[in-house]
């Protein structure tokens, strides 16, 4: 008999993260799966719902070697292909086992950049992002139970409690945040080697409580394009295309990032990050992370971006719901903590501060730091 976290997080996704209707096709994508259990609970519960599931497998080590060994125009047609079919199925889940997170770190530059802007950009940026109900996540394995630091089992644990929380209840402690932001105009950030500020006003204002990721936990906008003014260094530990970096310092100028530094980590791979196309060294978004039981950093943006006193800050492409106008092949959600065992930190909105060290100081908005 299968774990019974396996059925309850099965439902949320069906029910509360894609809502699928009768009639309506799901795209189940499978990266490196240690077993079936959450595919067929999503097929079942898909039917039953009156809804038809369409299954994809991949391994990862096979993706690496069609971009390694693909042509341009071979991508293309991937990309095509796969965009075609994208454009049939209404909702989609994408469950990530991701045995090796470095798989394609030794992908050069070029060959990355061709699968960014042919595959991943006219199949998941400019189709499933913008046109179908999705949402993706990490599922446990051995693997990202090293990232974390924790044994097999007691990662187990820790990935359910986080990703079965109560997503109806955090929604509702999400809308004071959401009427806080709509209402702001300039942001300023400060701490340790960091002091931003930027504009958010006339941007739209996104709740995230498990609808297009799990776990969740986050509040996004982006700034206005060329508003960003200052510096800042990221104290989050964090893989982009197959490689790891530490300690991202950025410094921004009219919006635009003028220098790009790392403590730790290839710095020429991370110039050719930036100078991917014109709309890398401007940012996409913006946004608080409040998931009260993610407390720690493990190199997984989908946990590592809802961390409880943190925020993130995105250079490359802007999502629809949020639009600053930016456009670009990256989008790389780079993460500070803000709790006072990080280095602590401010927030202000319009020049009052609404957070400080990582909690809350505002009486409707403290109800997002409890569990």
């Amino acid at each position: 008999m299968p774990d019974p976290r396996w059925e309850t997080l099965a439902d949320i996704l069906i029910d509360h993260s894609v809502r699928l209707q009768a009639g309506e096709t799901l795209l189940i994508e499978c990266f490196d799966l240690v077993d079936s259990t959450l595919p067929r609970l999503l097929i079942q519960k898909a039917a039953e719902r009156g809804g038809t599931a369409l299954v994809e497998t991949r391994d990862a080590r096979i993706v690496r070697e069609l971009v390694l060994r693909g042509s341009a125009e071979a991508i293309e047609r991937w990309g095509r292909i796969d965009r075609a079919r994208m454009d049939q199925v209404q909702a989609y889940l994408g469950l990530r086992g991701a045995w090796n997170i470095s798989e394609m770190g030794d992908v050069p530059a070029g060959k990355l950049d061709a699968y960014n802007a042919l595959y991943q950009k006219p199949v998941h940026f400019e189709r499933r992002v913008t046109h179908t109900k999705w949402c993706v996540l990490r599922l446990p394995n051995a693997s990202m139970a090293q990232q974390a630091g924790m044994s097999t089992g007691a990662f187990e644990d820790f990935y359910f409690d986080v990703c079965t929380l109560d997503y109806a209840k955090m929604a509702a402690a999400l809308e004071p945040l959401v009427r806080r932001m709509d209402a702001a105009s300039e942001v300023r950030i400060t701490g340790p080697e960091t002091d931003l500020a930027f504009s958010i006003a006339g941007i739209p204002v996104i709740p995230c409580a498990g609808n297009m990721n799990i776990p969740d936990g986050e509040v996004f906008t982006a700034p206005v394009r060329d508003s960003i003014e200052g510096h800042i260094r990221f104290n989050t530990p964090t893989i982009y295309q197959g490689a790891s970096f530490d300690g991202v310092r950025l410094e921004f100028q009219k919006g635009k990032v003028v220098r790009a530094e790392c403590a730790g980590g290839d710095a020429e791979k991370l110039q050719r990050i930036f100078d991917a196309d014109d709309g890398a060294r401007y940012t996409g978004e913006w946004s608080i992370g409040c998931n009260p039981r993610i407390l720690s950093p493990m190199r997984d943006i989908l946990f590592d971006e809802k961390i409880a006193g943190s925020f993130h800050l995105t250079p490359g492409n802007a999502y629809d719901e949020a639009d600053n106008g930016n456009r670009s092949k990256i989008h790389w959600d780079l993460v500070q903590i803000q709790r006072p065992e990080y280095g602590g930190g401010v927030i202000a909105f319009d020049g009052v501060p609404i957070r400080v060290d990582g909690k809350f100081v505002v009486d409707d908005l403290k109800a997002l730091d409890l569990a």
